[in-house]
C-alpha cells in the first residue's frame, strides 16, 4: 500500500483529494495545523477506507516537522497554503506560510528519497494575479492559456501574490535541479466551487459561494466583483481533486503546470445559478483547459452542474 501525504488535506479542496486517494486504496496522511481542533478534520474519519487515514499536526514553517511528515510518503500533494481574503497581517497570515512553506518543502526533498511524485496546488494566480480581472494588456473576454506569459501586479491581493511567488520558487527549483529523482507537477485552479465535505464555517471557497448567492459584500474584493460584474471562471472541486489524483499517478508530466477551469460567467449569472435560476448569458471559455483535458483526462463539469447541486 502506497502512502500519500496531503498537506492541507482537511480543507475544502484537500478533503476531496483525501477521499480520492482513500477510495483508490492509498494510505493517506493528512496534515492539520492544530490537531486539538477535531471539528476541522472529523468529517474525514467517516470516509470509506478511513482505517488507512492518519492525521498529523504540521506547521510548514518548521522544517523538522515537515521532513518528518513527508519522510515515509511515496506521493505528496502540497496544498497547505491558507486561502483567505481578509487579513490583518499579510506577511504572517499569507506570505510566510505560502512562500516559506513551499521553500521549506523544496529544501527537505533531498532528504526524502522515498518520494517519487509531488503535486503542488498552485492557483490561477500563477498565471494572473489580477484574477478574476484580466491581466494587463488583455480584455475581460480574451482567452488565457499555459502559453501566455504569467502576469504579476503588486496591487493584487496578497494571497494572489503569495501563490505567484511560491509557484516561481517551484519553477526555479526544477530548473536548478535537472537530475531530480522525483517528478514535480503543478495544477492551477480558477475559482473552486461545489459542495463542502465538512460543516466547517471557515472555508473561503464556501464562504464566497454564500456571499455571491446572497449578494453580500463584506470586503472590497467582493464588492469589486459586483461593481464590475466580473467575468468569473469556475471549476468544480470534484474535478480539481480528480485532476490532482491524475497528476499524482501519471508520470511524464514533470515541470508542467495545468490550468484547471471549466466555464466563465459574469458574477451576476453565478449568483443566479447559486439560487437555482438560469443564467442570462452563454458561458465563455476564458481560461483554457485543453492541456488538462488532454493529459489528465478530466471531463470538466459545466458550471451549471456545479452550482445547481
Amino acid at each position: 500500500m502506497k502512502t500519500v501525504g496531503v498537506i492541507g488535506g482537511s480543507g475544502f479542496i484537500g478533503s476531496h483529494i483525501t477521499k480520492q486517494f482513500l477510495d483508490q486504496g492509498y494510505k493517506v496522511k493528512v496534515s492539520v495545523t492544530d490537531i486539538s481542533k477535531k471539528d476541522k478534520y472529523q468529517h474525514l474519519q467517516t470516509l470509506h477506507n478511513s482505517e488507512h487515514l492518519e492525521i498529523k499536526e504540521l506547521d510548514v514553517i518548521n522544517k523538522l516537522k515537515l521532513k518528518s511528515f513527508v519522510n515515509d510518503c511515496d506521493v505528496v500533494i502540497h496544498g497547505g497554503t491558507p486561502f483567505q481574503l481578509e487579513v490583518k497581517d499579510a506577511q504572517k497570515e499569507l506570505l510566510d506560510p505560502t512562500i516559506r512553506g513551499t521553500e521549506n518543502f523544496l529544501d527537505v526533498l533531498s532528504e526524502s528519497p522515498k518520494i517519487k511524485k509531488i503535486v503542488f496546488i498552485a492557483s490561477v494566480a500563477a498565471w494572473n494575479t489580477n484574477f478574476p480581472l484580466p491581466p494587463q494588456g488583455k480584455m475581460a473576454t480574451d482567452t488565457i492559456s499555459e502559453n501566455d506569459p504569467p502576469f504579476l501586479s503588486n496591487e493584487s491581493h496578497p494571497y494572489a501574490q503569495a501563490k505567484y511567488i511560491a509557484n516561481k520558487a517551484v519553477e526555479g527549483y526544477i530548473k536548478e535541479h535537472p537530475d531530480l529523482d522525483v517528478e514535480i507537477t503543478s495544477v492551477s485552479p480558477v475559482a473552486v466551487f461545489g459542495e463542502s465535505m465538512s460543516k466547517r464555517e471557515d472555508s473561503t471557497s464556501t464562504g464566497l459561494q454564500f456571499l455571491i448567492k446572497n449578494n453580500l459584500a463584506p470586503n472590497a474584493f467582493v464588492k469589486m466583483l459586483y461593481d464590475t460584474d466580473a467575468e468569473f471562471a469556475v471549476v468544480d472541486v470534484n474535478d480539481v481533486a480528480h485532476g490532482i489524483y491524475k497528476a499524482a499517478t501519471t508520470f511524464g508530466l514533470h515541470g508542467k503546470n495545468y490550468l484547471l477551469s471549466s466555464e466563465t460567467y459574469p458574477v451576476s449569472d453565478v449568483s443566479l445559478m447559486l439560487n437555482g435560476k438560469q443564467p442570462k448569458n452563454q458561458p465563455k471559455i476564458i481560461y483554457q483547459n485543453r492541456l488538462a483535458v488532454q493529459d489528465l483526462k478530466i471531463p470538466f463539469r459545466t458550471v451549471k452542474a456545479t452550482l445547481h447541486n
